[in-house]
């Protein structure tokens, strides 16, 4: 029985699982984290440096990290990259103005050495806002169709309500059951 639950740990993981939680300011990462921490929607201010808790789905452990997304911070993303295994882009689906700032950010990070073997969920925030970006526009706008040296997904959310989280969850435990 021993040897059994020691493969099991082996194969399905006890160890935690490095997630960076990335985007622009106000894209809504900080809303996201304690969402899926307390399943609620908790009053935040702007992220100064980061914010790291323990998320476990279906005893699968994920560290995750939100990183601040103001301009000035955004050279320092790099110094949270190694051991990253999942990569966490929240877009605000409302702010047109900004995604291509996103796009660059996002192909700089995925040339980065350290985070070539991490998979990246694109979360689409703010979809319950009308007149919001639809996932199909923000995946064009991405330019996403040119990333095929890591396994992506978007997903459509509201962090405010939670719509759309649980199917993060699903594929970051898929992803590191693959891997």
């Amino acid at each position: 029985m021993g040897f059994l639950l020691t493969k099991m740990m082996a194969v399905f993981g006890d160890r935690e699982h490095k997630v960076i939680v990335v985007g622009l300011d106000n894209a809504g990462k900080t809303t996201i984290l304690y969402q899926f921490l307390t399943k609620e929607a908790v009053h935040t201010s702007p992220t100064i440096g980061s914010n790291v808790e323990e998320i476990i789905v279906r005893n699968t452990h994920f560290m995750v990290w939100d990183i601040g997304g103001q301009e000035s911070l955004r050279a320092s993303w790099y110094s949270y990259y190694s051991n990253t295994e999942i990569i966490l882009l929240v877009v605000d689906s409302t702010d047109r103005n900004r995604l291509s700032i996103t796009r660059e950010e996002l192909h700089q990070m995925l040339a980065h050495e350290d985070l070539q073997n991490a998979a990246v969920l694109i979360i689409a925030n703010k979809q319950d806002v009308k007149g919001s970006m639809t996932v199909a526009e923000i995946s064009e706008c991405l330019t996403l169709n040119s990333i095929t040296s890591h396994p992506w997904h978007v997903q459509a959310c509201c962090a405010l309500t939670g719509e759309g989280l649980p199917a993060c969850l699903d594929w970051m435990k898929s992803q590191v059951v693959v891997n």
